[in-house]
Order: structure tokens, then C-alpha cells, then sequence
């Protein structure tokens, strides 16, 4: 049997929490909107357990620990001699850096624009406006222009004032540059793909986007020099990466010594399972909990912001996913590789809103709701993987291996 026939086999959606995955979603979307209605002090208090680097909070504790179950079940799985194969495969890898970084950031860019500066913009209120923080190192006079914004005092402190769509497309635009990192290991897994590959296309789009997030967010925001949150990027990348990597790696290594790889995969595997689905819907009522009041008490404002970054989202995938038909990519492959792409970095894009522009300005508002739609967006793009698999190489031999055997 083929490595890929193994890597699908192994992932039947035999647990209760995978069969009905969509039902847990909504109740567990649900359950986060009441908890934060019913009990916001428990909520606020959850939400403010968090890292912060200048203020902004970087990595929230509870979902730093949800997401450590979610990949540690992923990470131990992982053969690092399929991760040094598949490190080798180079169109996908390719498809990932050009669909991420040639086109992601201007795509969003020009829906972002569209909706919420057309379309939207009559609902949004034509005279609405933001208060947000001065770029860095900029002194300008009271009443003096900057882009957008006009400089006005509040508390005894300068700020810009801007129009409110503005703000929203700015966090938007931080969403589209911050391609996903660790949760895509999750949809990588959901979908049945190639977790090695995933875990490359993950470790490269992470340099990469050292190197370019500052550069394409400063020319596509136009604040001049965007500062690259370093302090956010590597943190959040290594607790939510290395750190489950690193443990995933040892304790499989120590594991498959001390008991066996057949105990390993028989025995050890099979109570992890359930985990990562657990801990995703955990992280779900978490997040949900967490901007509960916020979703009740503005509806609308987050209907404006979601449309556009649902449709950027939906465009994306099936480019890259389209593309990977062409390329004559495996499913295995395709999968990830579009997923990677549909989904974003949002620790880092609302850590760089908060520094930026300001904890309650329309910016930080937009990176928020990219969180709150990205896990069922994601959780639905993952269904319609699982059901286009024979759209690609090897389909016969992935759709054999889902068939119950006899005998």
C-alpha cells in the first residue's frame, strides 16, 4: 500500500466529533455567543489571559493551550523522513509562495476596496470616522493631514482621525498579508493531507513572511514603513509551531523506543484521535465567548467586514486548489496547498492592528472578525476537499482506501 493510501486510511472520520463536525460547529458557536452574554466576566477574564509585546495581546493563553492539543496529536504523527521527501516536492511549494505572495495581498486589496468603499460604504456611514494612533515617529500639527487622516487631539493625546471604512479595509489588508501558519496544519490534517508537506509549506511561508510582511504592508497600507511586529511573528510561530513540533518529534522518538512503533501506532495513536477535533471546538466556544458582546451588539458592522474577507477567502482557495489541478498535483498535495493560502495568520495581523492603530480601532475590529469566520470557513473548505478528491492524481487509490474492508 502507498504512502498516500496509508495517509488516508488512517484518517476515517470515525469519532463522533469528526461525523458530525457541522453540527458541533453551530453548537459550539452557539455555546461561545451565550457564554460571553451570560457570563462576560468569565469571558473577559479568559480572554485577558494573554502575552503582550507593546501593549498588543499576542498569544492568548487558553488558545495557546487549545492549539497545543490540536497539534501535538498532528506533530507526533509526522515521519520526518516523509518531511525530508516531501521538502522536495517543488511545485507544490512553488504554488503556495506564488498564490500567497504574488497574489493574496492585492486581491484582498481590491475587494477590501470594492466592498467597503463602495459598495458598503453608504452603510457604513458616509461621515463615519475613526480615531486611530499616529504612525511612528511622525510629529504633525493639529488640524495637518496624513494620507486619509486628519490630526486632531483626544485626552490630551494626537490622533488621526479617518474615515471608519478605512480602518476597516487597513485590518483587512493585515489579514491578506499574514498567510496561515499553524492552524493550517489543522485543515491539512482534517482534509486528509500530506501533514509533511504542510509542515515545509509552514516553516517556508514563515521566513517568507519575515522578510515581506513589513515590505507589503507598508506599500499597500501606504504608512511608508509598516514596523514588522518581529517580536509577535517569532512568538507566535514558536508556540504555536516549534513548540508542539519539538514535542511532537521527542516524545515520538522516546515512544517508539521504549514500547515499539507497533504500540506507538496501535495503541498510542488511536487514544489521541479525538484530540485535535476536541480542542478545535474548545478553541471555537473560546473564541466566540471571547467577542460575544461584540458580535450582539453589532451585527451589521461585522456582516460589512465578513463579506469581503468571506469571498477573498473562497477566491483564493479555489485558485490555488484550481491550480494545483493543472499542475496535476496529488490530492494529498492540492489540499494543503490551497489551504495555506485561504487561510490567515490572525495572532499576527491583530497584534499588528493593536500596535498600529489602536486596540479599539475599526482595524482591530476587522482582524477579529477574520478569526471569528475563519474556523467555520475553513472547517466547510475542508468538506469540499474531502468530496473533490477525484479531482486529482492518485483519486482511485484515496477513494479505495475510504471503503470499508471485508473479510
Amino acid at each position: 500500500m502507498s504512502n498516500e493510501n496509508v495517509l488516508i486510511k488512517d484518517r476515517k472520520m470515525t469519532s463522533v466529533f469528526e461525523r458530525f463536525l457541522s453540527l458541533w460547529v453551530i453548537l459550539c458557536i452557539i455555546a461561545g455567543i451565550l457564554l460571553g452574554k451570560t457570563a462576560p466576566g468569565v469571558a473577559q477574564y479568559l480572554d485577558s489571559l494573554a502575552i503582550y509585546v507593546k501593549g498588543a495581546p499576542v498569544v492568548s493563553i487558553p488558545i495557546a493551550v487549545c492549539l497545543f492539543l490540536m497539534m501535538y496529536p498532528i506533530m507526533v504523527k509526522i515521519d520526518f523522513g516523509e518531511v525530508i521527501k516531501a521538502g522536495k516536492s517543488g511545485k507544490p511549494v512553488f504554488l503556495t509562495l506564488f498564490v500567497n505572495w504574488a497574489i493574496k495581498p492585492f486581491t484582498m486589496y481590491g475587494i477590501a476596496l470594492f466592498f467597503l468603499g463602495t459598495l458598503f460604504y453608504h452603510f457604513i456611514g458616509a461621515e463615519a470616522v475613526d480615531l486611530v494612533k499616529m504612525p511612528f515617529g511622525l510629529d504633525l500639527p493639529v488640524g495637518a493631514t496624513h494620507g486619509a487622516g486628519t490630526v486632531v487631539v483626544v485626552e490630551g493625546v494626537k490622533m488621526l482621525e479617518v474615515p471608519l471604512w478605512r480602518s476597516y479595509l487597513a485590518g483587512c489588508l493585515l489579514l491578506g498579508i499574514a498567510p496561515c501558519t499553524a492552524m493550517v496544519l489543522v485543515w491539512g490534517y482534517l482534509s486528509r493531507g500530506n501533514d509533511g508537506l504542510t509542515l515545509v509549506m509552514v516553516a517556508i511561508n514563515s521566513l517568507t513572511m519575515l522578510l515581506l510582511y513589513g515590505v507589503l504592508g507598508g506599500f499597500l497600507l501606504g504608512v511608508g514603513r509598516l514596523p514588522v511586529p518581529w517580536q509577535a511573528l517569532l512568538l507566535s510561530i514558536g508556540i504555536y509551531v516549534a513548540l508542539p513540533l519539538v514535542a511532537g518529534y521527542l516524545s515520538r522518538r522516546w515512544i517508539i523506543a521504549a514500547k515499539g512503533e507497533t504500540w506507538f501506532k496501535e495503541k498510542f495513536l488511536h487514544v489521541l484521535t479525538p484530540i485535535t477535533i476536541i480542542a478545535l471546538l474548545i478553541t471555537l466556544v473560546l473564541l466566540f465567548s471571547f467577542k460575544g458582546e461584540v458580535i450582539i451588539s453589532n451585527p451589521l458592522t461585522i456582516l460589512w467586514i465578513a463579506v469581503p474577507l468571506f469571498i477573498q477567502t473562497m477566491l483564493i482557495f479555489w485558485l490555488a486548489y484550481g491550480l494545483a489541478r493543472l499542475l496535476k498535483l496529488r490530492y494529498v498535495d492540492a489540499a494543503p496547498a490551497a489551504m495555506i493560502g485561504a487561510s490567515n495568520h490572525f495572532e499576527v495581523a491583530i497584534a499588528t492592528s493593536t500596535m498600529l492603530f489602536g486596540l479599539s480601532s475599526g482595524a482591530a475590529l476587522a482582524t477579529v472578525v477574520g478569526v471569528l469566520i475563519e474556523v467555520p470557513l475553513m472547517l466547510m473548505l475542508v468538506k469540499i476537499c474531502l468530496k473533490t478528491t477525484h479531482w486529482f492524481k492518485s483519486a482511485e487509490s484515496v477513494d479505495a482506501a475510504q471503503q470499508p474492508t471485508t473479510g
